[in-house]
């Protein structure tokens, strides 16, 4: 018993030598790890990575790992071991970690195998490792400024390198998130910015008049490139500073068409920051770049300045007998008068009728010229106007042309006044002939001085080359405008010498020259600045305004005299219908102080006038529609337009309540510039039917007409009284009348075709035969449409103050065989003129003095007996009895009147009155 007792004691320590033996070793770690864990996240990275090694594997139990233990109670991390065999392990946080408020944890870890058993006895730990782990930062927050709006003033004209300062801050515990990178202004077109640091500053001088307060707005990016969630507001207040310059002005200045005079600067002072001041001199420019902007039509200045009568236009606008314009191309350079445009392919010929035939030694030539640098090194000439030969030859007797940028007339002299050299080109250079822009010329020709006008302003030829005369020859000339007429020495005639500009208001004007007040009166606009109150001024200011009354410039050595003056400058448009649009003022000024020539700089400055929407006028024509008349009574005339009336009313639209308009007309006093009567349908028959107009129906009248067998038309600025008087003495005369219905259309126009009027139409219905029989001596019963009852026969009788009492049945007798006679001679008469040219003629002298007028008519067959029935009834007057012609007189006269009056076929008739469009 004693001896199994000590046997198995024995066992027992044998079993716990081997037992100790087996688990003889501790596991092995590393000394230290580093690890990085993301936060929000529970995974760490450790290098190196955890694995525990034991020296007793493959031992079970003693050779395996069975954990890590993490000491340190602050530690938020657990070690989770992955594999017992191979001992490698995982560290892991047991919660969200945040780097705002721990960036970095410290602990100890150690390993421990799994003893000698399964229940873990004898178990063995590795000894204590440091691991350190950083918590890696997210970009998990904006930047926030300290404050959301920021106020700073800088002064006007300097620019600062730092106005203030803006400054954002980020809540992220990483320095690559938590610092501000950089500064952004995302207000548009601002004169501002700003550094990596938030300094802000100007890039620009400041004004104070133009902005006094700047508001821009500010955001902020970390270096993550997060923005801020919310803009910073920037207030920059501009501080003025003393500077020279004018004060209480208006950049934009309204001008109602009727207002006349109008006060520009009424409230306006110069400002020179105490400086003392002992000269100053103001310049005022209206800029009339826009030339014709606010100016009559040529012959409304023509009328307005007192210039002599006689001149002609030669780029009239398109109407009537005036047609020669139809092909050329308007330019809209020009507001109120017509301008036409030349591209180097467009020209004009001048009808003979037109072009005056008296030029002597002395004739003016005046035109608004707008041109351009010409094309290529080698530019050929440019010919406003030419006077060349038509055939034949191509001699140049007188033109006016552009080469080279100067301005060049030439004027041939004849054989027949001189055989001597003689200046022949006259030469200018200037500027104006090539600046694009619209210029008034005037030349003056009073051979052999010849003066040129440039806007007023009188400039002398720098070059004056002689010539022989021209050779006399009986070769017809042509007048051409826009390029000159070569009708002879080539194959075929053809315009040379184009012009590339744009022309208005040509003109030719023969005889006495204007004297240079009219002609710097005609080359103004009816707009310009009015100085009508600086002369109560007396000497205490000097100031000058140029004739186009489009600078002014004053001198003083009182600066408040100055502000005075320049507050007294106005504005007139004495125009009732002017262009409306804007019309630009430059003010510049120079200063003295004592003791210095330039003390201080003022700035100049801009003012627009802006010309308001002006009435509308309209022309009404009133008056019969219809005419009735006999055939036979044509012979004595038709007055058409006896009962004319034209009306001018001008519609203004008044302001109301909400925006709505009412328009009142009333009727006005206007002038008219052109009357139109044209033939509708077929021409006029020449020899058999035209348009009548005695000249005294112009005497004390700015009216002329030109006729054709198209209408008549009626020109010259004058009252809408004297058109309509001289209207209603045109008369319509028919020799045979062919056709039962004649239609005449008259339209009037001012202001060059700016005012219409409506087109007035009138038929005359023309009986023939047995109808006209049944209407003699008997009132016409009027359509519904006609407006004034008209009487038929009297119309030629009241024209000749002719009165037919009855008569004895003898004398009628008598009458009806003369009358016989008379219409077989007029027939015979006929019949040989028909192929002859129609002439022109007016009665006989003596004839004229038998009727008691010097009218000139066509003799009514009827005359004769209207006469002899007179005579027998009345016989008081003996010298009605010699007016009484016998049939075979009747025969002869009728060859020396029975011709109609016709315009424009012969010179001599021509010669009466000049015509002009």
């Amino acid at each position: 018993m004693k001896r199994k007792l000590m046997l198995m004691l024995l066992a027992l320590g044998l079993s716990c030598v081997r037992a100790h033996r087996v688990n003889k070793h501790k596991p092995w770690i590393e000394t230290s790890y580093h690890g990085v864990i993301t936060e929000n996240t529970d995974e760490v990275l450790l290098d190196p990575p955890l694995v525990a090694l034991d020296k007793d594997a493959p031992v079970p139990y003693a050779g395996e790992i069975c954990g890590f233990h993490v000491q340190g109670l602050s530690a938020p991390f657990e070690a989770v071991l992955l594999n017992g065999t191979s001992g490698e392990g995982r560290l892991r946080a047991r919660g969200p970690i945040d780097c705002e408020r721990h960036r970095e944890f410290s602990f100890i870890i150690q390993a421990h195998d799994c003893g000698t058993g399964p229940q873990g006895h004898g178990q063995k730990r590795s000894h204590k490792a440091a691991v350190r782990v950083q918590v890696g930062d997210v970009n998990e927050f904006s930047p926030v400024f300290g404050q959301l709006e920021y106020h700073g003033s800088v002064t006007e004209g300097k620019v600062y390198d730092s106005i203030l300062q803006v400054q954002a801050s980020d809540q992220d515990c990483s320095p690559q998130y938590s610092q501000i990178c950089n500064y952004q202004i995302t207000s548009p077109d601002t004169a501002f910015a700003v550094d990596r640091n938030g300094n802000i500053r100007n890039t620009e001088s400041l004004s104070f008049e133009k902005k006094s307060h700047y508001k821009i707005r500010v955001t902020a990016l970390d270096c993550g490139q997060k923005r801020a969630m919310q803009e910073a507001i920037v207030h920059i207040h501009v501080k003025p500073i003393c500077k020279p310059g004018w004060q209480g002005w208006r950049k934009l200045v309204d001008y109602e068409p009727g207002a006349g005079s109008k006060l520009l600067f009424p409230k306006m002072h110069l400002e020179t920051c105490e400086g003392s001041v002992s000269w100053i001199r103001t310049t005022v420019e209206l800029e009339t770049s826009g030339v014709g902007r606010g100016c009559d039509s040529e012959r409304s200045l023509q009328k307005l300045c007192g210039s002599s009568s006689g001149s002609t236009a030669l780029l009239p606008a398109t109407g009537g007998v005036c047609n020669w314009t139809v092909t050329l191309v308007r330019d809209s350079g020009r507001d109120s008068d017509l301008a036409y445009r030349f591209d180097g392919h467009q020209a004009a010929k001048i009808p003979d009728w037109v072009v005056p035939q008296n030029l002597t030694d002395q004739f003016t030539i005046t035109t608004w010229m707008k041109h351009g640098p010409s094309p290529g090194q080698r530019a050929e000439k440019e010919t406003l106007l030419c006077n060349s030969d038509k055939t034949e030859m191509n001699r140049h007797h007188y033109s006016l042309y552009v080469h080279n940028c100067r301005l060049v007339f030439l004027l041939r002299t004849d054989y027949t006044q001189t055989d001597s050299f003689r200046p022949a080109e006259f030469h200018w250079k200037l500027e104006q002939i090539c600046d694009k822009e619209w210029h008034y010329y005037v030349l003056s020709v009073d051979f052999p001085v010849v003066t040129l006008y440039v806007d007023g302003v009188t400039y002398e030829p720098y070059l004056v080359t002689d010539d022989w005369p021209i050779h006399s020859s009986q070769i017809d000339v042509q007048l051409t405008v826009g390029a000159c007429w070569q009708g002879g020495e080539v194959s075929k005639a053809k315009f040379s010498q184009y012009f590339r500009g744009s022309l208005s208001g040509l003109t030719i004007r023969p005889g006495k020259i204007e004297s240079q007040k009219i002609i710097s009166c005609l080359q103004a606009c009816k707009e310009g600045l009015d100085i009508t109150s600086l002369e109560n001024l007396g000497q205490r200011i000097k100031f000058h305004l140029n004739p186009a009354q489009s600078v002014l410039v004053m001198e003083a050595e009182d600066l408040e005299q100055m502000n005075g003056a320049l507050r007294k400058v106005s504005y007139i448009n004495s125009r009732q219908f002017p262009t409306m649009g804007s019309r630009h003022l430059r003010i510049s000024t120079a200063v003295q102080c004592f003791g210095e020539d330039v003390c201080i700089s003022v700035p100049d400055i801009e003012v627009v006038v802006m010309v308001m929407q002006p009435s509308e006028a309209r022309i009404t024509i009133t008056g019969a529609e219809h005419l009735t008349i006999p055939a036979y009574d044509l012979a004595l005339g038709l007055s058409l337009f006896r009962d004319l009336h034209i009306i001018s009313t001008v519609t203004k639209r008044d302001k109301v309540t909400n925006m709505d308009h009412r328009s009142s007309a009333k009727e006005t006093a206007h002038n008219l510039d052109y009357c139109d009567i044209l033939v509708l349908g077929e021409e006029l028959r020449a020899g058999l039917e035209s348009l009548e107009l005695h000249h005294s129906a112009l005497l004390g009248k700015h009216l002329e007409y030109a006729n054709s067998s198209t209408g008549m038309s009626i020109y010259g600025v004058d009252s809408i009284s004297h058109y309509t008087e001289v209207i209603r003495q045109v008369r319509y005369q028919s020799r045979r009348a062919v056709d039962s219905v004649r239609t005449f259309r008259l339209t009037c126009s001012e202001l060059n075709g700016r005012y219409t009027s409506d087109q007035y139409t009138l038929q005359v219905n023309i009986l023939h035969s047995e109808e006209a029989r049944e209407h003699v001596n008997h009132l016409m019963t009027p359509p519904k449409s006609m407006q004034i009852t008209h009487r038929t026969v009297m119309e030629s009788n009241n024209y000749f103050n002719l009165v037919v009492p009855a008569v004895s049945t003898s004398v009628v007798v008598v009458c009806i065989a003369a009358l016989l006679v008379v219409l077989l001679g007029v027939y015979q008469l006929n019949q040989t003129q028909n192929k002859d040219s129609i002439q022109t003629h007016t009665l006989a002298e003596e004839q004229v003095d038998c009727e008691g007028s010097s009218l000139s008519i066509t003799v009514n067959p009827l005359q004769n007996c209207q006469e002899l029935q007179s005579a027998e009834v009345t016989e008081e007057e003996e010298d009605e009895e010699d007016c009484a012609i016998s049939s075979t007189e009747s025969d002869s006269d009728e060859e020396e009147t029975d011709t109609p009056f016709t315009h424009r076929q012969t010179k001599q008739q021509w010669g009466k009155a000049t015509l002009h469009c």
